[in-house]
């Protein structure tokens, strides 16, 4: 692999242990890794990248998704429902999917992604109509080129046994721990710089049994894989726990062997202070997903509090049904707004949300091989185009990513590998995708 050369960014927002940002910075990836950050630095033979006028990140990490939900946008129903009923909507449309709808999704929601700075994404996909399997969406990665984390996710208790999903959405507890295994000793790869990291993820509370979590969470210790799930989204979420199982959800998570720095929750908008503390304490990770928070209705979460508690928190755009959107950018400065809304202006910086953005995502995920800029560590780098009318007049281009745009990458490398240029996605033919996205949501209409 021909060295790449990034050269005369106006700024490089590092993350390191300094938080350094290097002004008229350059940087030198070699066989996917960063292999030095300064001024002046020069390489013979290498493919010089120029970045004046940028700035220059590492790559953004997206901590909760839900790919196959960009097939299932602006669903009417869906529009204005709470969580359960927005679920309820939902469930017999996806139903109706299979193995080709999960990866046209997958690649829609990837290159989404890609186009808005990340680099690093998890999935949670815990519904497998007519055939599909994770397979698909680990398929769909490997084309366009991210690094990924995808979650085996499940549903074992449907509505005749008091959970939320129809019945014939749910498996048998059995098949979900033998696929499991399947997909881990197919899938996973534990080493540094791995493309592939598989996790195990039954759905939530109200979709799974307490063995089905207790059993996934003795699989995964023993596979040595990472646990997640949702938890604590809502407040009827919080009344399923308490009164389905006679606890909150924190207790709920502590005793089934939920908590650890190999887990991480999503949303957790209504974690009280007890629970913070616990989270802090175990060192369990936070995928806060604020757009699709606000979008249900769901409350602000408590970031403030866990980030000063020392909790890891990552961000997630969640599914692209109930965002629906999934931009990484507007994500970070939507946690930024809410985090002012709820505890005043300085409650959260531009540069606290971009380090969540990046370097938070990263320790969330377990991946301390990525979300920063330096010697050593995997080369996934966005470059920011700041020339553009979203920050015409910034006086401040770091801050200025998260107060004003762009929103959209120019340049985004992976492993070394350019997936955007230009802000073009250069591993798929986009548009192509696209149609077949819109051709195959019109058929689940019908």
């Amino acid at each position: 692999m021909r060295d790449i050369l990034i050269k005369n960014a106006d700024v490089v927002v590092t993350m390191n242990e300094a938080r350094a940002e290097v002004a008229q910075g350059d940087v030198l990836i070699r066989a996917g890794q960063i292999a030095a950050v300064g001024q002046g630095l020069e390489a013979a033979g290498a493919e010089v990248v120029q970045a004046a006028g940028c700035v220059v990140t590492p790559g953004f990490v997206n901590t909760h998704h839900h790919l196959y939900q960009s097939m299932t946008r602006a669903v009417p129903g869906g529009q204005d429902a709470l969580l359960f009923g927005w679920l309820r909507t939902l469930y017999p449309i996806w139903g109706r999917m299979g193995p080709e709808e999960i990866r046209i999704s997958a690649l829609t929601g990837l290159a989404e992604l890609a186009l808005s700075g990340s680099t690093l994404t998890s999935d949670h996909l815990y519904l497998f109509p007519n055939g599909a399997r994770l397979d698909d969406t680990i398929d769909a990665a490997r084309e366009i080129g991210l690094r990924f984390h995808p979650t085996r996710g499940a549903m074992s208790i449907g509505e005749s046994l008091g959970g939320l999903p129809p019945d014939a959405l749910v498996d048998r507890e059995e098949a979900i721990l033998s696929d499991m295994v399947r997909v881990v000793d197919a899938h996973h790869d534990p080493r540094e710089g791995a493309m592939v990291r598989v996790g195990l993820a039954p759905c939530s509370p109200f979709s799974v049994s307490r063995d089905l979590m207790r059993e996934a969470a003795l699989l995964a210790r023993d596979k040595g894989v990472m646990l997640h799930t949702h938890l604590a989204e809502n407040d009827e979420d919080i009344a399923y726990s308490l009164s389905r199982f006679g606890c909150r959800p924190g207790q709920y998570a502590e005793d089934l062997g939920w908590t650890g720095a190999d887990v991480w929750h999503a949303h957790c908008v209504k974690l009280d202070g007890s629970e913070i503390d616990l989270f802090s304490r175990s060192q369990t990770g936070v995928a806060h997903c604020p757009c699709s928070n606000c979008r249900l209705g769901s409350g602000i979460a408590p970031i403030r509090k866990m980030r000063d508690a020392g909790v890891k928190v990552g961000l997630g755009v969640d599914g692209s049904a109930s965002n629906d959107a999934g931009n990484l950018v507007a994500e970070a400065r939507m946690a930024m707004l809410l985090q002012r809304v709820a505890n005043g202006a300085d409650a959260m910086s531009a540069r606290e949300a971009l380090e969540i953005a990046t370097l938070g995502g990263a320790r969330v995920l377990g991946r301390s091989d990525c979300g920063t800029i330096a010697p050593g560590k995997r080369a996934d780098i966005a470059i920011w185009d700041m020339r553009g009318i979203e920050a015409a007049g910034a006086w401040d281009p770091v801050a200025a990513l998260m107060l004003c745009g762009p929103t959209r990458v120019k340049d985004l490398f992976v492993e070394g590998r350019q997936v955007v240029r230009d802000g073009q996605v250069t591993t798929i033919d986009l548009p192509k995708v696209i149609e077949r996205q819109n051709r195959l949501a019109r058929q689940l209409a019908l």
